[in-house]
């Protein structure tokens, strides 16, 4: 079938893309390379469309299909939709993706190259033509134009052939392969797109159960972004697959998609309603009793689906206060100790299991059996100070801190007043402040790890934290203790003027996180209400292999946060995924948590074409090669990473206007 054909189905609505693709993932030297293989007639693959009937196609977008039989797109979606932005200059109506990737490509007549505008090379040079104009126009209106320039008088035959070939593109024929019959049911056409497109991007285990979601209820892709946009707002980033299994969680009671095989779409959108509900108490509960109030300290976020079958379970509320404290007493320690960073599913089926039969046999039994599904891996859940010895804004135990400033009564330095849950919101978060300043500890020759441990960390108000700026402890330790008695040891910090001074910090922190161990286990108890049988006494605890193991990488400051949210920022701004912050590099076959890349897309910037990518600010040569060893590829500045963005992902030299 002529290209120009199967654009015109399109428009039509005899041609249209089925609901389990993913969106358009090409990138420009995919598009660039397109054109140069069809522009010189070269192979460039043939086309799998499925025949179904109309009535029962599930088709992205909002266009009409035409009534009868309607032919949707399995393996050459990419290819058409390049095609149809170019010719037609406008993506078309089921396009899901980054329409830069197509738009503005140009052609040159003299070296005969495509390439996307750039203004300083192309701007008033008539050798560059656009593409679109040349095939929406035509050859003749065209040469129409070239003729009047004199230069190109000689050559005019030979650019007339040229831009022939590009108009004639829309009349080359690509073969077409057609999926029929009525035993073609979507779980079968989706496994022969998964072996067709075995070189692309294949549709995930959430994909699948979408879409067949999608085939009984359209707008439930759109519903769920909704949900998902709305959290945003609240601070809370969550993914599609993310909301996916809590709604898996909240109608079947496991996590594997799978169990999803049989729940029509009423009952679908019903779950998804309440999984909404579930996950505004849950997030409200963390919130309002543990302070953690926005996403960067927010942890576990896999707990959250348990949680969300839980309080279904019983109603959509909880019994007493006690049940609450015991539930985020569980919730806690599964941050603590990365319950769920690795074999996510198999673990939170485990738990999910649990419940179900603890509801079913022992009522009230539920929570008693998640904590000692945690115990079996902890062995005992006593926090000790070496668990606060680690370093970066990426370790599980920042949370717990940012948490026991919220609840605990630490008072702002400056005003005195408590940083409780008054404070609540993610638009007036505390800020992380380094007691003693970097800049003072690298001039006395401490490393990176001692400067950003986890121990140096507090938290004050933005006004408190200008205000305190980078001077040494031992100067305004006092001032503020003496304005504000008590604030400073609110936050858990020795009072020995001793160890404010510079040359005193290792003590320092082996005192800080003494007073932070002891702490945070007198709180956890009470939030347990004192249910929790002990393990072991407490001269037994040295015997158990307890602290947590040193992970290298992550966010130090705000600073560094900032610049690396612009960098997230630069990137969905130009219709590319939003990259994952504190991202946890886990080893899949043990479950350890091996590193904290800074920010990265472990799917790639374009999903299944393009290798996992971080970027990786001032961290040390283990977190490279860690990073490195798990396959991807990291840039140690934001220069360097959009130029990578620009040039390899993009296949643009400028996109100033995006920048700006």
């Amino acid at each position: 079938m002529k290209i120009e054909t199967i654009l015109d189905q399109i428009d039509l609505g005899a041609m249209a893309l089925p609901e389990f693709q993913r969106g358009y993932v090409w990138n420009r030297d995919q598009v660039r390379g397109l054109m140069y293989s069809l522009y010189r007639k070269h192979p460039v693959g043939s086309l799998l469309v499925w025949v179904t009937k109309t009535d029962a196609a599930d088709a992205r977008g909002d266009q009409a299909l035409t009534p009868g039989t309607v032919k949707l797109l399995l393996d050459g979606q990419q290819r058409i939709t390049s095609l149809y932005g170019i010719m037609r200059g406008k993506p078309p109506r089921f396009f899901d993706g980054n329409a830069q990737a197509f738009t503005g490509l140009y052609f040159n007549l003299d070296e005969e190259v495509f390439e996307f505008y750039a203004p300083t090379k192309m701007k008033d040079n008539p050798r560059w033509l656009s593409v679109t104009s040349v095939i929406r126009d035509g050859a003749g209106s065209t040469m129409q134009k070239l003729l009047q320039v004199p230069e190109f008088q000689s050559q005019i035959s030979l650019y007339l052939n040229r831009i022939n070939a590009i108009e004639n593109i829309k009349a080359i024929d690509l073969h077409m392969e057609e999926v029929t019959g009525e035993d073609k049911t979507v779980d079968v056409v989706v496994d022969i797109f998964n072996r067709v497109n075995s070189g692309g991007t294949k549709l995930s285990k959430g994909d699948l159960t979408l879409a067949k979601i999608c085939a009984g209820w359209p707008d439930a892709r759109d519903e769920m972004k909704k949900r998902l946009a709305k959290w945003q707002k609240a601070g809370y980033e969550f993914k599609l697959d993310w909301l996916l299994r809590n709604i898996n969680a909240v109608l079947t009671g496991e996590s594997l998609f799978s169990a999803m095989k049989n729940v029509e779409s009423a009952t679908f959108r019903e779950g998804l309603e309440t999984s909404e509900k579930a996950i505004d108490r849950i997030l409200n509960l963390i919130a309002s009793r543990l302070g953690l109030d926005h996403d960067r300290v927010l942890g576990s976020r896999y707990a959250i689906p348990l949680m969300s079958r839980y309080i279904v379970q019983r109603g959509g509320k909880l019994s007493d206060q006690a049940e609450r404290d015991r539930l985020l007493f569980w919730y806690v320690h599964t941050i603590l100790w990365g319950r769920y960073s690795g074999s996510t599913e198999s673990k939170l089926n485990t738990d999910l299991e649990a419940i179900e039969d603890a509801t079913v046999n022992e009522p009230g039994q539920a929570l008693t059996q998640l904590i000692e599904n945690l115990r079996q891996e902890r062995a005992n859940l006593q926090l000790i100070e070496s668990d606060f010895g680690g370093s970066s804004k990426g370790n599980r135990f920042y949370p717990l801190l940012y948490m026991m400033t919220r609840v605990l009564h630490s008072r702002d330095w400056g005003t005195g007043d408590e940083l409780t849950n008054h404070l609540l919101g993610h638009l007036s978060r505390l800020e992380v402040h380094h007691i003693f300043p970097k800049a003072l500890l690298y001039e006395y020759g401490y490393s990176k790890k001692h400067v950003n441990a986890v121990a140096n960390f507090t938290f004050l108000t933005q006004e408190t934290n200008l205000e305190v700026s980078k001077r040494n402890p031992a100067e305004y330790i006092p001032q503020y203790e003496e304005r504000n008695p008590g604030a400073i040891a609110s936050h858990w910090i020795p009072m020995d003027p001793e160890l404010w001074k510079p040359e005193n910090y290792l003590k320092f922190l082996d005192e800080r996180r003494k007073l932070l161990a002891s702490s945070a286990n007198e709180f956890l108890v009470k939030l347990s209400a004192g249910t929790i049988p002990m393990v072991a006494t407490p001269d037994e605890i040295q015997f158990i292999e307890r602290a947590v193991a040193q992970v290298p990488g992550g966010i130090e400051d705000d600073d560094e946060e900032a610049r690396l949210v612009k960098c997230n920022d630069f990137v969905t701004r130009l219709g590319l995924p939003s990259g994952e912050l504190s991202y946890e590099l886990v080893d899949e076959a043990s479950g350890d948590l091996k590193a904290i890349l800074d920010l990265a897309w472990p799917e790639g910037l374009q999903v299944g074409l393009s290798q996992p990518v971080a970027i990786l600010l001032d961290e040390d040569e283990d977190v490279e090669e860690l990073a490195s060893q798990a396959g991807f590829r990291f840039f140690t500045s934001p220069r360097t990473f959009r130029k990578y963005v620009k040039e390899e992902i993009l296949g643009q030299a400028e996109l100033q206007a995006a920048e700006d």
